[in-house]
């Protein structure tokens, strides 16, 4: 038998076959190694810890709930004039607006934590100075006298602008002077909060 000759025992296409059957196996073999390749990354990809980021919530701005204040500061400041302010403003923020107390007034006889209103007009007294005509003069321990207090008065008590003032001095001319600090309560627009902030300050 001359070399390189088929013999008989080889069944004819025996080779293209395993041919065909070792490129198979190889794609299979491709197949399940990227299988595992990426059952790999999913796997780890789960497992690795992952960062927790808090994201905070940016308060809103508010607007103070109003328009701002136009309000005229005279008498005894730095600068007097018409300012204008930001809702909720109270008479600090008034004073502080124009300049400053000036040297010569009675800082006393100004309540700086009362609010203030849209065209409330702030003078600021200065020592000695005689009160407008019909005003009458605080209480010797300062509390404002409600029975005699004019609407300028009352509006230097916290909380008491205009209207509220005059309502006030509209009960009293009702139905007569107050009896109590607590007679208030028969004003429109005062409830017993307000009565509580306003009993140390005021007198019948």
């Amino acid at each position: 038998m001359t070399a390189g000759a088929r013999t008989d025992s080889e069944p004819t296409g025996a080779l293209p076959t395993r041919r065909r059957v070792g490129v198979g196996a190889a794609i299979v073999v491709v197949l399940v190694a990227l299988a595992v390749t990426v059952a790999i990354g999913i796997l780890r990809g789960a497992l690795a810890p992952v960062e927790e980021v808090v994201i905070q919530s940016t308060p809103a701005v508010s607007d103070g709930g109003g328009s701002d204040l136009y309000v005229h500061v005279s008498g005894a400041v730095r600068a007097p004039g018409l300012y204008v302010l930001p809702p909720g403003a109270r008479v600090v923020d008034a004073v502080a607006a124009a300049g400053g107390f000036a040297e010569d007034a009675d800082r006393e006889a100004v309540n700086l934590a009362r609010g203030l209103d849209d065209g409330e007009q702030l003078p600021v007294p200065r020592i000695g100075e005689v009160p407008p005509a019909g005003a009458s003069p605080p209480a010797a321990d300062g509390r404002v006298d409600l029975n005699a207090a004019d609407a300028a008065q009352l509006e230097t008590l916290p909380r008491i602008g205009p209207a509220l003032a005059a309502r006030i001095i509209a009960w009293r001319e009702e139905n007569g002077d107050f009896t109590s600090v607590e007679d208030l309560l028969a004003v429109p627009g005062i409830g017993d909060k307000m009565l509580e902030s306003l009993r140390d300050l005021v007198t019948v």
